[in-house]
């Protein structure tokens, strides 16, 4: 089958449905804009006119350009406009009973070879097309807002699509200028799969008071390096939109991740959803505004501070990459910096790999060859522990084992001085484990650094029930001192980032495992649709499939949640040796270097 798509028609004319139309009529389609509201017809037509004329400014289009997109454009009240339509995209309210009446209205209407999209992000295709009397012609193409500027389609399929008709509509996305991907049907699709039951999680992790709104979203910027924090994206969506979307995807899997937290409702019923009324889990200057204004609930700067103990000097236990990156931030912000390793040897790589950094950023002119050699002074390469007797922070930085960890922190607790703050760096470990082989435990904390240390501005100060105010209050001190923001969170697995991280990247390998989408589908709906850096598969073959295996069983094991279990495509990869790029293969294979 061939169908040119000329005549397309699109009912429900609100925002998405208004820009769905616009990238139609400026593609050269015909369109038909059908609303029973004359007031949302109306206001389709201006905003198509405002940003034509926006695009004629800045000479995107020429006005004649402008006057054909118009032309191409018209609006009906009623589903009989239709009847010409080769594709009718449907972008109604997200109900089950008004997507299904619009299916049956068109039944009687569209011609038999006219293909019926739905525009849902999270009710099931195959239901919809079940109500259709030719359910081969019906299939999902998920838009992403705002349409025009986003490149994502995803192109849903049901066990009773026409494959003709998903090649008809892949093709028409492809000449929008869109990526379509190809995904099968079930609540979420891909991108909003992954990304609502993250947020889901986020929005739990707020509601259990683990860390304050700020940090939470703060910790995913900084640390992941996305776009939006959680708790501001949901506030972006909508939080009773969000929670429609995890009903939907509960029903369907069943799978308490996507179990809506109890705050989703609450707001909701409050009518607290976000920018739209003005307030959400942040508050706006007004409703739909952007600009969040102090609340309650915002820190106020100095606030009951407790201050903490003078740092002048810095030990760091350790000398693979990450002690190497954490004595570099140190010695830059001028603290004098002791780097302890298993021998000379070590010690002097280690401090190596430092001048070989700092070499890098003269190169690229980031400091300057002074700055470089003054850093470099301030770095004493030590072979025992014992040489951080004098330090007034001991920051461990050595391998992800407890037992490794814990023996080490018996040692600083011999060898350190009275009043210095021992942290650990830790990323899915119990701090309270290490610092109860200690004599001092309220001097111990967590201060998870991210990888590379010189260049990630997040650091998760984590305390114990037991860390001392001081202790806690020395290295947020210390934090500020080294450029670096500080996030505050208890001490449970996988503190803030991991714990919503590695879920999501546990979710993609199930939805491989399923056949439900391929890894370079799903990298490109979510750098595409989520605006994330990387994709899952990406990002897993970078951190490491051991590395990530490691951390989703500490998880596991910690919330004993089902949906945290370990995906077993995950550990067989590992199990293989197929750990990613250091292996050369993961997910996906890599040249050797």
């Amino acid at each position: 089958m061939d169908t040119p798509l000329r005549t397309i028609a699109v009912v429900g004319l609100g925002t998405m449905g208004t820009g769905i139309a616009e990238v139609l009529a400026r593609a050269g389609r015909e369109v038909i804009g059908i609303d029973v509201s004359e007031a949302a017809a109306r206001q389709a037509v201006a905003s198509l006119e405002a940003s034509t004329a926006r695009a004629v400014r800045r000479e995107g289009i020429t006005e004649r350009e402008r006057r054909d997109v118009l032309a191409r454009f018209r609006t009906f009240g009623d589903l009989q406009a239709a009847a010409d339509a080769e594709l009718v995209i449907e972008v109604v309210p997200e109900t089950y009973e008004i997507k299904q009446q619009v299916f049956r209205d068109l039944d009687a209407v569209v011609s038999p070879a006219a293909i019926l999209a739905t525009g849902t992000n999270a009710l099931s295709v195959t239901r919809l097309a079940a109500e259709s009397r030719r359910p081969e012609r019906v299939l999902g193409l998920h838009f992403f807002n705002p349409a025009p500027a986003m490149k994502l389609v995803e192109v849903v399929s049901s066990v009773l699509t026409a494959p003709s008709a998903v090649e008809t509509v892949t093709r028409l996305a492809r000449e929008l200028g869109k990526q379509p991907v190809a995904v099968g049907d079930r609540p979420g699709f891909v991108a909003d799969g992954l990304l609502f039951g993250y947020l889901n999680q986020a929005a739990a992790m707020y509601e259990a008071n683990y860390a304050s709104r700020e940090d939470i979203d703060a910790a995913m910027r900084l640390g992941c390096g996305l776009p939006m924090g959680p708790l501001a994206l949901l506030d972006l969506i909508g939080v009773d939109t969000a929670r429609t979307v995890l009903e939907a995807m509960y029903s369907a899997s069943h799978d308490r991740l996507h179990a809506p937290a109890p705050v989703l409702g609450q707001l909701s019923r409050a009518g607290l959803t976000g920018r739209k009324s003005g307030r959400g889990f942040y508050t706006y200057d007004a409703p739909g505004g952007r600009t969040v204004v102090p609340d309650a609930l915002t820190p106020v700067a100095g606030a009951g501070a407790v201050a903490g103990r003078p740092v002048s000097s810095v030990g760091v236990a350790g000398s693979g990459t990450m002690a190497s990156g954490i004595a570099e931030v140190f010695a830059k912000a001028g603290y004098a910096v002791v780097l302890a390793a298993r021998g000379p040897e070590k010690a002097d790589t280690a401090r190596a790999r430092i001048a070989k950094s700092l070499e890098r950023s003269v190169s690229k002119g980031r400091l300057t060859a002074q700055a470089r050699d003054e850093t470099l002074a301030r770095i004493t390469p030590a072979g025992s522990l014992d040489a951080l007797a004098g330090v007034d922070l001991a920051v461990e930085a050595v391998a992800e084992d407890l037992e490794v960890k814990r023996e080490l922190f018996r040692t600083l607790d011999k060898v350190c001085k009275p009043g210095a703050v021992l942290a650990t760096t830790t990323s899915s470990l119990p701090v309270v484990a290490v610092a109860r082989v200690t004599s001092r435990p309220q001097d111990v904390v967590g201060m998870h650094f991210f990888n590379p240390a010189p260049a990630m501005k997040l650091v998760e100060v984590v305390r114990t029930v037991l860390t001392g105010d001081d202790a806690h209050a020395t290295v947020r001190e210390v934090c500020a001192a080294v450029r670096k923001h500080p996030v505050d969170c208890g001490d449970r697995a996988g503190f803030i980032v991991n714990a919503l991280l590695f879920p999501y990247l546990n979710n993609a390998v199930k939805m491989v495992e399923e056949h439900y989408a391929t890894p370079d589908d799903i990298d490109a709906a979510m750098k595409l649709g989520g605006g994330y850096p990387m994709g899952p598969f990406e990002l897993l073959d970078v951190v490491g499939l051991d590395v990530s295996l490691a951390i989703e069983k500490v998880l596991h094991g910690e919330f004993r949640d089902p949906g945290l279990a370990p995906a077993p495509l995950l550990e067989h990869l590992v199990a293989a040796g197929c750990l990613g790029r250091k292996t050369g293969r993961g997910f996906r294979e890599y040249a050797r270097r």
